[in-house]
């Protein structure tokens, strides 16, 4: 089967990071708010250079007036008859820059000018004669077009070619001749084309108007248009290039930094779990510990988490082997055993006697007893080790101490039973018969090893929130070597009389599912075992 690719986890870390890195950039091209901040810029210039320029032509128009340059009159001084009078706001009228591409409606081109329809107003023709050098002159610096209009709407002054026409069809002279200070968008001409990054035209889509009343006194003698392409991103970034190189050059290289960084704090102690596991796969035991520097919490739950299963898992192998090797040899001996004694039956049947052939049976009854014991206690040992406990349970010590207690008395034990005033009265987390065949495992083992007439001892009682039985026999004790082995499964004394070895192994198994233990307390001079389980209402507690 072809091996499917995967990225390394360094690869999708260094992936991810740059993506974080890009996610700015896209929201500044989405949002467009660099586009507003240099629209806003290219405004406010444009409200100071308006300024300047109406101021200009305003001290222009007072110097014709005091040399005699007279209103355009019909009977009445023009300034009366058609120039508007706004409100007096005081001495101070500060204009912000407003627009923004996310607000603001971005208008068609301006519609072409078109031929005069009356003469200009004389002062005002002059004063713009006067100052056309000037914005000529000025228009090389700001490259913004410039335009004066008197109070009919008549170009008086202009940086084109477009003197004397009229502008009074545009949106914004109507408005700012009627005292209003606008600013808007404008579409550009669509067929004019892209500059190169390194020319002096902004090549924008859009072109920004800010249009000034033109006020003397609290009339309004004309008005000035000015217009001009806001600088575009893709210049703006061209012009500041270095910059952007050394910054994007650092960024990168942090972000490379940060990807190796969490690729060594992260992907190493991972490849080190990975590198033991393949090691324990091969069959080497031990292989699985703990990394030594995990850097993170989270990889040194995992390293230690995987450490424990891999012990737990070499632990049951090891288990599963001595237990085959065990169930092998004790089957074995019976089987072999019937197996002579068929083969002597079937060669030699007619020659034996009455009392062979029975002695020969019974061997083979022997036998076949023991390998359904066996079967029987490997069931339970099984059944044991699976166990998990109900929910709910709760065994009556007391009662289940008398049970035992009248049942192996009447099987010739001389069995004493010792109960505190808690410990005999209190439950166990754990069914009744299942208490039952623990102590009869106990007992059985009592009665088979220190005989008939051994005296044993059942003591119940209480240590802190646990309840405490100890099976205490009088008979002749455990040997220090054995000892170490009488909860191996198989291991037993009393081979002889029927015992498998299981007893005290299945005992131990049921006590440990219920979260108690069971320990051999001494072994000389009688041997004592000890129950300790924890109380039902401990644990409701």
């Amino acid at each position: 089967m072809k091996k499917k690719w995967r990225p390394r986890l360094g690869v999708i870390l260094l992936a991810v990071n740059f993506v974080v890195l890009l996610l700015p950039l896209g929201g500044i091209g989405v949002l467009r708010l660099y586009e507003s901040a240099l629209v806003r810029q290219t405004e406010t210039e444009l409200i100071g250079q308006a300024a300047f320029v109406a101021a200009t032509f305003r001290a222009a128009l007072a110097r014709n007036l005091a040399a005699g340059t007279e209103w355009m009159s019909y009977g009445l001084p023009v300034a009366d008859k058609f120039a508007a009078k706004i409100p007096e706001h005081g001495p101070w009228r500060p204009r912000p820059a407003t627009l923004d591409f996310a607000d603001d409606r971005i208008h068609p081109p301006p519609p072409p000018v078109t031929p005069a329809s009356r003469p200009a107003d004389p002062a005002a023709q002059r004063a713009g004669q006067e100052i056309t050098p000037i914005l000529a002159d000025a228009q090389r610096v700001t490259l913004a077009g410039i335009r004066i209009v008197d109070f009919n709407g008549r170009i008086v002054a202009s940086t084109g070619d477009d003197l004397g026409a009229m502008l009074n069809n545009r949106e914004e002279i109507a408005r700012a001749l009627r005292g209003e200070n606008v600013s808007m968008l404008r579409q550009s001409f669509p067929d004019e084309p892209a500059p190169p990054l390194t020319s002096i035209s902004r090549g924008t889509k859009v072109r920004v108007s800010v249009t000034m009343p033109i006020l003397v006194g609290d009339r309004v003698m004309g008005a000035v248009l000015l217009v001009r392409t806001p600088r575009n991103i893709s210049q703006a970034l061209y012009g500041k290039r270095a910059a952007l190189m050394r910054w994007g050059a650092g960024l990168v290289l942090a972000v490379i930094l940060i990807a190796v960084f969490t690729a060594f704090t992260v992907s190493r102690p991972v490849n080190q779990v990975a590198r033991q596991a393949r090691r324990a796969v091969a069959g080497e035991r031990g292989a699985v510990v703990p990394v030594e520097h995990p850097a993170t919490r989270e990889v040194a739950e995992l390293s230690r988490a995987v450490a424990r299963m891999a012990e737990t898992l070499e632990e049951r192998a090891a288990y599963i082997r001595n237990f085959a090797s065990h169930v092998s040899h004790e089957f074995k001996t019976p089987l072999a055993s019937m197996e002579g004694a068929l083969e002597l039956l079937q060669d030699h049947f007619g020659e034996m006697s009455a009392a062979e052939r029975a002695r020969f049976i019974g061997n083979i009854r022997k036998d076949t007893g023991r390998l359904e014991a066996l079967v029987s206690r490997l069931l339970e040992l099984a059944h044991a080790e699976m166990m998990t406990p109900g929910e709910g349970e709760a065994g009556d010590v007391a009662g289940v101490l008398r049970t035992v207690a009248e049942r192996y008395r009447g099987r010739g034990l001389k069995l004493s039973l010792e109960q505190d005033a808690d410990g005999g009265s209190d439950e166990v987390p754990m069914a009744d018969e299942t208490l039952d065949s623990i102590l009869s495992a106990l007992l059985e083992n009592a009665r088979q090893h220190g005989g008939k007439g051994a005296p044993v001892t059942v003591r119940a009682g209480r240590d802190g929130a646990d309840i405490v039985l100890d099976v205490i026999d009088g008979g002749h004790g455990i040997s220090e070597r054995n000892a170490r082995k009488v909860f191996d499964p198989f291991f037993t004394t009393a081979r002889e009389d029927g015992g498998t070895g299981l007893g005290l192994s299945v005992a131990r198994a049921l006590v440990a599912a219920h979260k108690g233990a069971l320990t051999l307390e001494s072994a000389g001079g009688g041997a004592h075992f000890r129950i300790r389980l924890p109380s039902v209402a401990a644990e409701r507690s």
